[in-house]
């Protein structure tokens, strides 16, 4: 079967019909921060790298681990603008706050808030960014002040800026947070949840929103894993928080369907590189005794790059070839076998309390070229028995890209929905049983038996 192209160029596109406007320029009220700046970027200064920016650092005198998560550790304020224009047109304040890394380790990450530009205050929105990255150039704090992410990544981050200014201009706070850290651990799925909820606790204090304050997450394939995460993860890590609704689209549900799915793809092969980077930090895993030459010399080429630029680079690439031939039964290792079935969605002891919007594409009876389609409606079919009120969507013929294109508009109106307390009515009826979600069995050591003589 032909490949369908998975490269990002109607994003853009996805995000005009997401939120029903163009690009937005200066211009309306802009409410201000309950808290005092306490570092800003004077006007016309280089946008540095966040690994080059002070901001990023936190240097107080009270250790971490005595710090609240969430806690507001720095702001400042910035101009938000295209992706590579080197300067912003619209305020919008930044925040260092307190969150813990995938190890639970205390770690610190920024969150970009807009306020309103639009009439009203409609609602705190926490987007999340799908910049799936494993270099800084792509954290949505960086590109959404102008920051330059090349070319490959262009489609991606300038859409995003559409995005958030676009939710901006209907009424919207939105809370933009770098969740996956400052030492880019993609698809970390705890990691990304806990800095998101702490990103939303970090953003309510700034801007002085009562504690009853409405909060609806939205997130499309690497933001999903984000939404998902912090939907999962909020009844028992913050259970404080008024979250009225979570929106996710081509979800990552269980990582080793995902990777059967696209091995040795045309497109999407590119991505198994990145993640055995990125996996590799998060778990403090030495990647180094595992990898084959070919793998080393790959997993050096994408370390620092965003999805843009690895993706659809290693057409027909497998796993195989990047590990040591004693490990190209990749699932059967038990160190990583034990990190799949620990990022498997649904599998904490917790489960969310809010109503639940999940989208997926289906362009080929698997899934939309990535994403597991029967993993989705699974994980749905899981939260319905719990008691979760979801609305699932499967599009059938759309490819991942095409299935942003569906799926923001009606989550768009989803969460509109639940931010004016309209009735929700969920199909969980009519949602299957899908894929089975159970994690990988993971090999005892045997142990040796010594015999005396």
């Amino acid at each position: 079967m032909q490949q369908r192209s998975t490269r990002p160029v109607s994003f853009a596109l996805a995000a005009a019909l997401a939120v029903g406007v163009a690009f937005v320029g200066s211009g309306g009220s802009q409410a201000a921060p309950a808290k005092p700046v306490t570092a800003q970027l004077a006007p016309g200064d280089a946008i540095p790298l966040p690994h080059d920016d002070p901001f990023y650092t936190y240097n107080g005198k009270t250790p971490l681990t005595k710090v609240p998560r969430g806690a507001v550790l720095k702001t400042r304020s910035v101009l938000v603008g295209l992706p590579k224009s080197g300067q912003g047109v619209i305020p919008a304040t930044q925040i260092l706050y307190r969150t813990q890394d995938q190890q639970r380790k205390p770690s610190v990450t920024v969150t970009t808030v807009v306020n309103p530009t639009g009439p009203a205050n409609l609602g705190l929105v926490a987007y999340l960014s799908f910049y799936d990255a494993l270099g800084d150039i792509c954290s949505p704090s960086y590109t959404l002040q102008g920051g330059d992410p090349g070319d490959e990544n262009m489609e991606l981050t300038a859409a995003e800026a559409a995005i958030v200014t676009g939710l901006a201009a209907q009424g919207y706070a939105v809370t933009v947070p770098d969740f996956e850290g400052t030492d880019l651990h993609w698809v970390a799925g705890q990691e990304s949840g806990w800095s998101t909820l702490d990103s939303i606790r970090a953003t309510e204090q700034v801007l002085g929103m009562s504690k009853d304050q409405a909060v609806g997450l939205i997130g499309y394939s690497g933001g999903s894993i984000a939404g998902e995460w912090a939907a999962e993860l909020a009844p028992r890590y913050a259970p404080e928080l008024n979250i009225v609704g979570t929106a996710v689209g081509g979800v990552p549900v269980h990582l080793a369907h995902n990777l059967n799915y696209i091995n040795g793809s045309d497109n999407w092969s590119g991505v198994i590189p990145a993640v055995l980077v990125s996996l590799g930090r998060a778990f403090d895993i030495p990647m180094g005794k595992y990898l084959s030459k070919k793998g080393k010399k790959i997993t050096k080429e994408v370390r620092r790059q965003c999805i843009g630029s690895f993706n659809g680079n290693y057409p027909g690439l497998r796993v195989e070839q990047l590990l040591k031939k004693r490990y190209k039964k990749f699932l059967e290792v038990p160190r990583f076998a034990r990190v799949v079935n620990k990022l498997i969605m649904g599998s904490t002891p917790g489960h969310p309390q809010m109503p639940m919007f999940m989208g997926i594409g289906n362009a080929d009876g698997t899934g939309d070229d990535v994403m597991v389609a029967k993993d989705l409606e699974a994980l749905a079919h899981q939260y319905c028995g719990q008691g979760v009120k979801v609305h699932f969507e499967e599009y059938a013929g759309a490819a991942h890209t095409e299935g942003a294109l569906q799926f923001f508009p009606a989550a768009m109106e989803f969460l509109a929905e639940r931010f004016i307390g309209a009735p929700f009515t969920d199909n969980c009826a009519d949602i299957g049983p899908g894929n089975s979600l159970a994690p990988l069995k993971v090999k005892k050591k045997k142990k040796r038996v010594f015999t005396s003589h």
